[in-house]
């Protein structure tokens, strides 16, 4: 063996030992509770996560942008409806927030939680990953974890992360560790929470995925590591996939038994009693919430760079996206029977969050229905017991303040819509009192003697 090849030879080895030294250094720190967990952008993924490694007795750091929130935690106050306040007090002390991401150096894990919307063109938009992994590069040390956790294509943790992260000369794998963990959050979910939701974690190497399962199952109950960041990153994409696509069956379904003078959601009470071979999906006024909405048309945008298309991705959209104007059409056919122009109408909107009992509007077909309802000339209210204000959002600008749900409120207006069926709302009251009820969610199912006023869109 030559000299400069045994060298290397030793050189390597001695990278080889150095990497294994902060694994093991890494992986006693997080057994003895003394990791610190940082968190990059502390929304309603970021946030639960946050309390629940302070909760399993680490400290964290949380990072977001929004000054506003850092103060909130601070005074122990939650801005997420629900997290209780109470949950926050309770961490003082164990979890801090900030908005200087030079931080981030003073932690030995670093978890990515920041949104990942599309463009006006359907593409990804990767800048606040790519900021974020910006921000962790130019903080990074020898023997830290980082891992993102943000919905997004196959491939994105090692093409677009890795690259940045590894541009001062620390290599992942050997110096630091990199892994992706997909957010599985479910706002008000009262069945499964952060801790109880199996946690899939796929490492850029095997040491990687080690370091990043050692993490979780600190404070998650069941932890599955998977062959490979892609792997992954594909599972979560899979999971949304398959929700935008059968959402869409029985929205189609729904339009279909509507002509037909068929019950849609009958028809899904009937079939649900089949034990096996059938899971239930419900329909409603088109589709909400930063994932499902969004994350299928990551996977259609990365398919086109394999010369692949993705029909039923594009399918589901198409038909997801239309069920808003679906719902216009069933309100405007509703008031012209009863001799009224939608133009001039008061339409009273019950619910504008994506879904129940969440204070969350990213993505809602609320906002969407507002929007075309005011451009059509209606004069438009709204009733939310979760969010008192509709201000500016991505494409709209709306001025509305949530208004009492008062008898008074709902006789005054030509049709009340019912777009989110939150679980405060008394459906016998709204019914007895409004002359007509356009109802998107079936809330208002077995609700006596109002049947000629109910209309099911």
């Amino acid at each position: 063996m030559s000299r400069s090849v045994a060298s290397r030879a030793l050189k390597n080895a001695a990278r080889v030992a150095a990497g294994d030294g902060r694994e093991r250094t890494l992986l006693a720190r997080i057994a003895a509770r003394r990791a610190r967990v940082g968190i990059i952008g502390l929304g309603y993924v970021g946030l639960p996560l946050a309390c629940t490694f302070a909760e399993g007795g680490f400290p964290v750091l949380g990072f977001d942008a929004d000054a506003a929130k850092v103060d909130a935690l601070a005074a122990g106050r939650s801005y997420i409806h629900h997290l209780p306040a109470t949950r926050i007090g309770a961490l003082a002390g164990r979890l801090v927030a900030t908005t200087d991401l030079a931080r981030l150096a003073g932690c030995d894990a670093i978890l990515i939680c920041v949104p990942t919307p599309l463009t006006a063109a359907r593409e990804p938009d990767l800048s606040y990953v790519v900021q974020s992994a910006e921000a962790v590069a130019r903080a990074l040390r020898p023997g830290q974890l980082v891992v993102l956790e943000s919905t997004t294509y196959p491939g994105t943790t090692d093409e677009v992360v890795r690259p940045l992260l590894e541009a001062g000369g620390l290599v992942a794998g050997r110096d630091v560790f990199l892994a992706f963990s997909p957010e599985r959050e479910d706002p008000a979910n009262g069945r499964f929470t952060t801790r109880s939701i199996p946690k899939l974690v796929g490492g850029t190497t095997a040491a990687c995925a080690r370091v990043a399962t050692a993490l979780y199952e600190a404070v998650v109950e069941r932890v599955v590591p998977v062959g490979s960041t892609r792997v992954a990153e594909a599972a979560k994409i899979l999971e949304n996939t398959y929700r935008s696509v059968n959402i869409a069956l029985v929205n189609e379904l729904k339009v279909l038994f509507d002509r037909m003078g068929i019950d849609v959601w009958e028809v899904i009470d009937a079939a649900a009693t089949k034990p096996f071979g059938f899971t239930r999906f419900e329909p409603g006024p088109g589709l909400g919430g930063h994932c499902i909405p969004v994350d299928p048309f990551y996977l259609a945008w990365k398919a086109r760079q394999h010369d692949a298309t993705t029909r039923f991705i594009e399918l589901a959209g198409e038909i997801n996206t239309a069920m808003p104007e679906w719902v216009l059409r069933k309100l405007v056919e509703a008031l012209n029977r009863r001799g009224r122009a939608l133009r001039g109408a008061r339409i009273l909107v019950l619910g504008v969050a994506y879904k129940r009992d969440v204070d969350d509007t990213r993505e809602s077909p609320a906002l969407f229905l507002i929007d075309l309802l005011q451009r059509q000339g209606a004069r438009v209210v709204y009733h939310d017991p979760y969010v008192p204000v509709l201000g500016r959002f991505r494409k709209y600008d709306f001025a509305l303040r949530s208004v009492p749900l008062t008898s008074r409120v709902l006789a005054r207006s030509d049709a009340t819509l019912v777009l989110t069926d939150h679980s405060t709302f008394d459906a016998a009251f709204i019914v007895r009192h409004s002359r007509l009820v356009v109802d998107t969610r079936n809330m208002t199912r077995g609700v006596r003697g109002g049947r000629e006023r109910i209309v099911k869109a």
